[in-house]
């Protein structure tokens, strides 16, 4: 039966934040300068009549969603077109209900729909539902942090039976040979009872990035931020490196490897994963590299804590066995896990793991991270180079999911300056201290963020909508 509490979408306003990165920032065949984030104010009304709102805010990076030949402009101008159609069809959108119920609903039938309009007015290659996701992700987190604030909850408490008409088999089913049953279970029961306010923090090494002070050429930033690998280690207490590999380049990818180990090594740092952001074809060029790092450096490859997502994020299209990689690191599903069919799939296929990311909508988040510890496969959280409320949302669906070793984090590593406003209120949730962030700060209903204490001018919107 519908509660007074659900919600529905009565008006929103949207607007861009361009953000200019200090350095670029490397990954798979991508690099990343720029990035812009699109920031939601979304409007909402009670069934009996009560009014608030919420924010919500993704950078829209094309260069991990999208990656392709085009344009990096050519790219975003789709997704932004794309942002557009949606700030229309959320402003719209007549579904009632709690917000997993209306976000999913969204995913289901106007997401698909949008997705496709774009697509047929574009020629050549269509934008992928992976950066349709992301477009989506800002006015979908806004959404869950207004049913936070008008019921004036934190919204991580309203994932309950309480709050919620439909339980979790409305969403999926088991896995094949599973006994899992989702009947009269609610997103609570998958989530930490008690949240963390002090998250480990993975530092990620991009392609580019300085690993000691001989690489130097004179033409690094003197902003008083680190630059070099060692000195991003002592300054904010690392104790955990994401490696970021070609899968194009065995002999670079393993001597990357090699040379990142050796440094947290000397400099105490104690895990490492290794990301090849969709790149790789075969399994055996993951293998080959693990097989030598067992044998020629034991201490490293000990390290490694898991493998992230190298296949290509299509499994359904790419249904590479898994298998022979997660008998020798835990393999994780980042890009692909957006769908509880395609971790079903993932698992088939040898995966052990799954890589959240609230840029995938904070409804698929939590989705995802039911349906994967439901069936055994254990978690992380991954960045998106999140700045200002990105990074709040980020933070917190760390503090809550359980994840083998903490969240990446590295907006602070690319942008620090992009997030001052916000910093000013959290300070330990933009500043890595003792390998750490502080999330003691974020309080308070919906997400936490305390805008009303934090000194941002927004751009003028680029799209309106009012009841």
């Amino acid at each position: 039966m519908p509660k007074p509490t659900d919600i529905r979408p009565v008006g929103l306003t949207a607007t861009y934040l361009p953000v200019e990165a200090r350095i670029p920032y490397r990954f798979g065949t991508e690099s990343l300068s720029h990035v812009t984030c699109i920031r939601i104010r979304l409007d909402v009304e009670t069934r009996d009549g009560q009014r608030g709102s919420g924010w919500g805010e993704t950078p829209l990076s094309v260069q991990w969603a999208w990656p392709s030949p085009l344009s990096i402009a050519e790219r975003l101008d789709a997704v932004t077109a794309l942002c557009a159609d949606l700030a229309r069809r959320w402003a719209n959108f007549d579904r009632q209900g709690h917000p997993i119920e209306v976000g999913h609903a969204f995913l289901s039938d106007e997401l698909p729909v949008a997705l496709g309009e774009i697509n047929r007015e574009r020629s050549g290659e269509p934008v992928p539902w992976l950066a349709a996701l992301v477009a989506n992700s800002a006015f979908d987190l806004a959404l869950h942090d207004a049913y936070g604030n008008i019921h004036k909850q934190p919204t991580y408490a309203t994932y309950t039976q309480e709050w919620m008409n439909e339980d979790l088999s409305t969403y999926f089913d088991q896995a094949d040979g599973s006994d899992v049953s989702f009947v009269n279970q609610y997103p609570d029961a998958y989530l930490s009872s008690d949240r963390l306010d002090r998250v480990p923090a993975w530092h990620s090494v991009g392609g580019n990035d300085l690993l000691s002070d001989s690489e130097r050429t004179g033409e690094e930033p003197d902003d008083g931020y680190p630059v070099v690998l060692s000195d991003w280690i002592h300054t904010d207490g690392l104790n955990c490196l994401k490696i970021k590999l070609t899968g194009e380049s065995e002999g670079w990818d393993y001597d990357r490897i090699v040379d990142i180990g050796s440094i947290a090594m000397e400099r105490g740092a104690s895990w490492l994963c290794t990301d090849f952001n969709c790149t790789v074809e075969c399994a055996d060029y993951v293998n080959d590299i693990l097989d030598r790092l067992l044998q020629d450096h034991p201490r490293i490859f000990q390290m490694i804590l898991y493998v992230e997502q190298p296949f290509p994020y299509d499994l359904e299209a790419n249904p590479i066995d898994g298998h022979s990689v997660s008998a020798r690191k835990p393999l994780f599903m980042d890009e692909s896990a957006h769908d509880w069919r395609l971790l079903a799939l993932g698992r088939r296929l040898g995966w052990t793991g799954v890589a959240l990311k609230t840029c995938k909508t904070q409804t698929v988040a939590i989705l995802s991270l039911c349906w994967a510890l439901a069936h055994g496969m254990t978690l992380m959280v991954q960045d998106l180079t999140n700045p200002m409320l990105a990074q709040i949302t980020h933070t917190l669906l760390a503090a809550h999911a359980g994840t083998v070793m903490g969240l990446e984090t590295n907006g602070m590593q690319f942008y620090p300056e992009a997030s001052q406003p916000e910093a000013t209120v959290h300070p330990g949730v933009f500043r890595r201290t003792d390998g750490h962030l502080d999330l003691s700060t974020v309080r308070g209903p919906g997400f936490g963020y305390r805008l009303d204490e934090i000194e941002r001018t927004l751009p003028a919107p680029f799209a309106t909508f009012t009841d």
